[in-house]
């Protein structure tokens, strides 16, 4: 399927001889195309590591990650990554960050201008373009982060605590506008978070890594009406026994980390 992603028996480790840390082990997962899938895990799990070994950055040890069945050699135009630091180039403006990777894959400058112009205003950024991130809250620049990403077509997004850094009524609107882009646009949706009420409210499933080194814990299946208002979605019975049951299974790893 379109934007599937398969994981097995993953693992990695960092450098060499006695300076070696394994941080993922024998990791296996499967993602279907246009999921919307959460990790969550104690600090040091190996959450981020995965990411970047989706997005091409990092090299794997041993195992297979594969996109839509073939091997991930390297970066990709079929994945695009929001960070939690946005990412955005300094010198230049809310538009031409959002048209950079329409440059690089050298669209024509009618139809990137167009395209660039969808998505600010799709990320409500409309009269904002020639701003620059100085001029910007983090909510705008996390705005352009994600337009600029959407802008090239990425089958699936990749986002790595993208919320963290923002407060909470803010932290809320945004994920409320991921849900509605990601209906709209049926991306596979990776999405790194510490947490837990976020990734339930965002996902269809949420995985839980163990602690150091990280591999599947459990797998939470969330099944929500999102069709109402927040406030019904977050005060619902289903919302809090499966915000439980994710909580339930991170904080066995979390006390296990501090036990003598």
């Amino acid at each position: 399927m379109d934007g599937s992603i398969g994981i097995s028996n993953l693992e990695k480790v960092y450098g060499e001889g006695t300076e070696r840390t394994k941080a993922i082990d024998d990791l296996s997962f499967d993602i279907d195309g246009g999921e919307f899938v959460s990790v969550v895990g104690p600090s040091g799990c190996g959450k981020s590591t995965l990411l970047y070994i989706i997005a091409g950055f990092l090299d794997i040890t041993d195992g297979t990650v594969s996109v839509d069945g073939t091997p991930i050699d390297g970066p990709g135009t079929d994945r695009g990554v929001v960070f939690q630091d946005y990412a955005l180039f300094p010198w230049r403006t809310v538009k031409e960050n959002v048209l950079y990777g329409l440059e690089e894959a050298g669209v024509p400058d009618e139809e990137a201008d167009a395209t660039a112009q969808r998505f600010i205003d799709m990320m409500d950024l409309s009269g904002f373009e020639n701003k620059y991130p100085k001029e910007l809250s983090g909510g705008m620049k996390q705005r352009v982060a994600l337009a600029r990403t959407l802008a090239y077509d990425p089958k699936i997004l990749l986002m790595d605590e993208p919320f963290g850094a923002l407060d909470q009524p803010l932290r809320e609107t945004l994920q409320d506008q991921l849900i509605d882009i990601w209906g709209d646009l049926d991306k596979t949706v990776v999405f790194i978070t510490h947490d837990v009420e976020e990734a339930v409210y965002l996902s269809e499933r949420v995985m839980i890594m163990t602690r150091h080194p990280g591999t599947k814990k459990t797998v939470t299946e969330v099944d929500l009406d999102r069709s109402g208002p927040r406030e019904d979605i977050v005060t619902s019975d289903e919302f809090t026994r499966k915000k439980n049951e994710v909580w339930r299974s991170l904080r066995e790893e979390t006390k296990s980390e501090v036990q003598p």
